[in-house]
């Protein structure tokens, strides 16, 4: 990547970052912190971890594109380009805009526009695609471990109806791909349809390719989507530690099943505000509602929301600044 750009989206990046550490409370985040003591530090150090499933399983993707099966693309690079990505995503308005660009312009100059540009659209639709899953084995969960009332029963079919339209919806784009239907439903678009007619008009054989990468994915390479899907799928359960660790601090007895309900709750209220950077006030909404509904008090809820922002903004701080370290920047 040229270095205007990589410094283009690092002062972004730092400039949404700063506004959003502005607005805390810092007598209340060292509150936090003391209180949570090196459980702080453990829920920091398991996201470390936990962004090794994504990164492999964007690897998986990447090296699938290839008939040798090898990767070209060293791991621990790929790594450091993912939790930059996955940075600007968070700081950026409507998530997605920021760190695929990014990881699209990095990774170009390895292997090539097109593979680039179908590997991220790849990873990004298991990404998004895993949560739905996500959401739905929690509501299987819910009805598994609690009791169900009727004003809960008829959320959980909602919620059940909503993801599984969502994951047909996605195995359909695996199949024949997503690259040109995406770009012909922009030109019906107002303020981007001009914009999206002629970049259609300009790119159609390199967006078709990219969706037969695509669809090559789900149909020649089983093993690999399939692989790639349980990692991410993995990677949501496992995060819900961070809010297990967080609630023994002031919940010996806390229940690692019910910290999955609560994580699948809050994820999918905030991804319902996904224009707001970071997400805010969507996550603390939704830690507060879930906790509530779980017989929790209203102060767990605000105690795991702040810690969890904060180790948010750490390692969003961390993804921004490792932008700066690429050898191959220029």
């Amino acid at each position: 990547m040229k270095k205007k750009y990589q410094n283009g989206f690092l002062l972004f990046g730092l400039v949404v970052l700063a506004i959003m550490v502005s607005q805390l409370d810092f007598k209340e985040v060292w509150e936090g912190i003391s209180r949570a003591g090196y459980w702080f530090l453990a829920v920091a150090v398991l996201w470390l971890f936990l962004y090794c499933f994504n990164t492999t399983a964007w690897w998986l993707i990447i090296r699938s594109q290839k008939e040798d099966e090898k990767c070209p693309v060293p791991y621990l690079w790929l790594y450091k380009i993912t939790v930059s990505g996955f940075a600007l995503n968070y700081a950026t308005p409507g998530g997605l805009m920021g760190g695929e660009p990014y990881k699209i312009m990095s990774l170009s100059p390895r292997i090539g526009t097109e593979r680039a540009t179908s590997s991220v659209i790849l990873h990004t639709m298991t990404h998004i695609f895993s949560h739905f899953w996500f959401w739905l084995v929690s509501c299987v969960l819910y009805v598994c471990i609690l009791p169900v009332n009727v004003p809960m029963g008829l959320l959980l079919a909602a919620v059940a109806t909503f993801c599984l339209t969502a994951i047909w919806f996605f195995l359909k784009g695996y199949k024949k791909g997503i690259a040109v239907s995406g770009m012909r439903l922009l030109s019906h678009i107002p303020f981007v349809k001009k914009w999206a007619a002629r970049f259609f008009e300009n790119h159609k054989e390199q967006l078709h390719t990219i969706d037969q990468q695509i669809a090559a994915l789900h149909s020649q390479n089983p093993r690999t989507f399939f692989g790639a899907v349980f990692l991410e799928l993995s990677c949501r359960i496992v995060s819900a530690l961070e809010i297990f660790f967080l609630l023994l601090v002031i919940m010996p007895s806390a229940n690692y099943l019910h910290c999955i309900l609560i994580l699948a709750f809050t994820s999918l209220f905030a991804n319902l505000l996904f224009f707001i950077p970071l997400q805010l006030g969507g996550r603390e909404g939704g830690f507060l509602m879930s906790a509530n509904g779980l017989g929790m008090t209203a102060s767990a809820g605000i105690f795991v929301a702040l810690l969890v922002r904060l180790r948010e903004l750490v390692w969003t701080a961390i993804g921004l600044l490792l932008i700066k370290f690429d050898r191959k920047s220029q």
